[in-house]
């Protein structure tokens, strides 16, 4: 995975501007399979409430929230 394209793919879904699953493909310059792919590891791995919005051709996130991505000391 790469992270920079994962990082700008959630700022288009906070901004609920990637297109359709093959127009942020082209965007990001990864298959479409490989959106299929983010939109599960956020889902399951971070508990990102994503979802797409047939009618605005874009994903979004279901509710108010921010991904923190952090290095946690571990004990």
């Amino acid at each position: 995975m790469n992270i920079k394209k994962i990082k700008y793919f959630i700022h288009l879904i906070e901004k609920e501007r990637t297109g359709t699953p093959r127009e942020v493909a082209e965007i990001l310059e990864v298959s479409e399979r490989t959106i299929y792919h983010y939109v599960q590891t956020l889902k399951l791995e971070f508990k990102a409430p994503i979802a797409y919005n047939p009618y605005r051709k874009s994903y979004h996130f279901e509710r108010k929230g921010k991904l923190n991505w952090i290095w946690m000391k571990s004990i």
